[in-house]
C-alpha cells in the first residue's frame, strides 16, 4: 500500500460526528497522516487510527460518586445492604407475628385546622398609583 498524501481519502473517527467517517489528509509526518479533516462536518483533528477516545468516567471516579451517594442517603444504602446480605438465622413466623402484635400502635397525628384566609386588601385608587409612580422617578 502506498504512503498517504495530502488530500487522500482516509477513514477515521471524527470527534465532532462521534463516528468513523471519511476524512481528507491535511498533514503528513513520517509517512503517516498527522491531521485529518472530516468531509461531513469539516472539523480538523489529529489522526486517531479509527479509534474512539476512552470514556471520560473512569472506575475511580464512579466509586467516589457511589460513596457520596451512600453518605447523602444512608437509609437507602442500608436497605441495599440488607437486600444483598440476608441474615443467616431467621426466626420462626410465629415469633415474628407475636413480636409485631406486642409493638405499640402508632398514634395518628392531628394537624391543626387551617386558618381562615385573610381578607383581600382594597384595590388602590388611581391617585395612589400616580403618587407612587411619581415618587419612583
Amino acid at each position: 500500500m502506498r504512503e498517504p498524501r495530502l488530500g487522500d481519502d482516509i477513514d477515521d473517527y471524527c470527534v465532532r460526528c462521534k463516528r468513523v467517517m471519511n476524512h481528507s489528509v491535511v498533514s503528513v509526518i513520517n509517512a503517516e497522516p498527522a491531521k485529518v479533516r472530516c468531509r461531513i462536518c469539516h472539523s480538523d483533528h489529529d489522526f486517531r487510527h479509527e479509534q474512539a477516545p476512552p470514556p471520560k468516567v473512569d472506575a475511580r471516579k464512579q466509586a467516589l460518586f457511589n460513596e457520596v451517594l451512600k453518605k447523602a442517603n444512608p437509609l437507602a444504602a442500608e436497605a441495599e445492604v440488607a437486600v444483598e446480605e440476608p441474615p443467616a438465622d431467621l426466626p420462626e413466623v410465629d415469633a415474628v407475628t407475636a413480636a409485631v402484635a406486642e409493638m405499640p400502635k402508632a398514634k395518628a397525628v392531628v394537624q391543626p385546622a387551617a386558618a381562615e384566609p385573610k381578607p383581600k386588601a382594597k384595590p388602590k385608587t388611581t391617585a395612589q398609583v400616580k403618587v407612587k409612580t411619581k415618587a419612583r422617578k
